[in-house]
């Protein structure tokens, strides 16, 4: 199952669903109907009627969680590995410039490690672990910068046109202004 965050659920949010399901469980003892559940819980008669059915074939055991779908392939340790190697800096493992890439962060972590990931998975971890996208400024090292404020300050404004017109403009096809 998919969810809008980009992973699966938290554990805390797992719990809060699993104990939705369980007061929904001790109603259906009680023979209460699903769409009055369902207005209680603030769920859909649907997810009701399924954990009705699942509550009657295999009993209240069946509406507990089942936990998340898969344990992370790097642990936190593992992680806390990684997160130094990054912070070594790609030179360190053999690139030539100081840029971080996720097909660079995937070939570290398939060296140091020996897992596979994908270039959406490790983006995925390091988001779940607080990192972001960060692009470099592209700037030369030659720039002056005293020289860039200065063009800007006072060569600009004499090369930028002025956006006013002279007289009044038409959008009329049919006025003489506009031909």
């Amino acid at each position: 199952m998919r969810y809008a965050q980009g992973g699966g659920l938290s554990d805390e949010r797992r719990q809060f669903r699993e104990s939705i399901r369980m007061m929904a469980a001790e109603r259906f003892a009680l023979g209460e109907p699903s769409s009055a559940i369902a207005k209680e819980l603030r769920v859909s008669v649907r997810s009701v009627q399924r954990w009705r059915r699942t509550w009657f074939r295999d009993g209240p055991r069946a509406l507990r969680s089942a936990g998340s779908a898969s344990p992370p392939r790097l642990g936190e340790a593992q992680f806390a590995v990684l997160e130094a190697e990054l912070a070594k800096g790609p030179v360190a493992h053999g690139w030539p410039d100081q840029r971080w890439t996720l097909s660079r962060i995937k070939t570290v972590i398939g060296r140091r490690f020996h897992k596979s990931y994908t270039l959406q998975g490790v983006r995925k971890l390091l988001i779940r672990h607080g990192f972001s996208c960060q692009v470099p400024a592209r700037r030369a090292v030659e720039r002056d910068e005293d020289q860039v404020t200065g063009w800007v300050k006072e060569t600009w404004p004499q090369v930028e046109a002025s956006r006013r017109r002279s007289m009044h403009g038409s959008s009329s096809r049919t006025s003489p202004a506009s031909r």
